[in-house]
């Protein structure tokens, strides 16, 4: 049993994260695991991270607030942010 996109999926969620990130950056996919931090790991600044938050809008439809994401640290960690986004 599949889920789509609307409701969350976290596999989904982290498919787009990683398609995303490749796009935007430039990134090796294999990289691109939950346990990968953004900073130390991925080389992502904080002017990519704001990129990647308006992206993210964009793929929830939602308005994030950019507290919900100051403690994001790794590749989960924005799945996780995402997820809850969605399920508000």
């Amino acid at each position: 049993m599949s889920t789509d996109t609307a409701s969350g999926n976290r596999t989904e969620i982290l498919a787009h994260v990683r398609k995303t990130l490749v796009e935007l950056f430039d990134l090796d996919t294999a990289d691109i695991t939950p346990e990968a931090r953004l900073y130390e790991d991925l080389d992502i600044d904080s002017i990519d991270a704001v990129d990647l938050v308006v992206e993210l809008k964009q793929f929830t439809g939602r308005r994030i607030n950019p507290d919900d994401f100051k403690s994001v640290r790794t590749i989960d960690d924005v799945v996780n942010a995402v997820e809850r986004l969605m399920h508000r």
